[in-house]
């Protein structure tokens, strides 16, 4: 693929936002969640864990534990109990009881609305931030990058490379700010409905003239 300036690649970028839109007009962040905590807890519980799974989980723990200092309270174990067949239970369990005790120390019980207040809690790195910020209080301050955003970011052109940090930077002057937390869930409802990771569903993809298909196998 011959190199793409800056321009060219932000104007394809938005077409390519234009066109998941169209696709998916109902994109939205598949945790379930009724409430800013419960959505802090099912991020954190979603690291290299599936939405489907957490979902699971989080819809008989939620009934348990109804606010930050009924996690911060609990016997740790229990919660490691509750939260274990979504993987790394113990660390998770541990990270949700220290970011909830400082919630309730430090805000009241509530979940804060800015990055540095979020990102310095137990557990909470800038990916979960963001998760929260955008689908929680609709405050775009970046792009969320998981597996998907890496994946499709990389193929079709707009990244290169694996680093979250990174990736996250390179994304968000090429898409407007309202639309960063809606960019994410359009490539991930993509990935998971049209472009995963081994066997892309080219020949039917809306978006394949937008797409130079960098690491696809023929």
């Amino acid at each position: 693929m011959p190199r793409e300036s800056l321009a060219a690649k932000k104007e394809r970028a938005q077409k390519i936002c234009a066109a998941l839109a169209q696709v998916y007009p109902d994109a939205h962040c598949e945790l379930n969640f009724s409430n800013p905590l419960e959505l802090l807890v099912a991020t954190i519980l979603s690291a290299q864990c599936t939405d489907k799974r957490v979902n699971i989980v989080t819809a008989e723990l939620f009934k348990s534990y109804r606010s930050a200092k009924d996690f911060a309270t609990a016997p740790l174990a229990e919660i490691e109990t509750a939260v274990k067949t979504t993987g790394f239970f113990r660390n998770k369990a541990k990270n949700i009881q220290a970011c909830c005790a400082a919630l309730v120390e430090k805000f009241n019980g509530e979940v804060p609305r800015t990055m540095d207040e979020l990102h310095a809690l137990a557990g909470v790195g800038r990916k979960t931030a963001n998760v929260v910020l955008g689908n929680a209080f609709d405050i775009n301050i970046g792009v969320v990058v998981d597996t998907h955003v890496t994946r499709l970011g990389n193929r079709l052109g707009l990244v290169k490379g694996a680093d979250a940090v990174k990736i996250e930077q390179e994304l968000m002057p090429l898409v407007p700010p309202k639309e960063w937390t809606l960019f994410s869930h359009w490539l991930i409802w993509h990935g998971r409905r049209r472009c995963p990771a081994r066997k892309p569903d080219c020949a039917h993809c809306e978006i394949r003239n937008l797409c130079p298909q960098i690491g696809v196998k023929e």
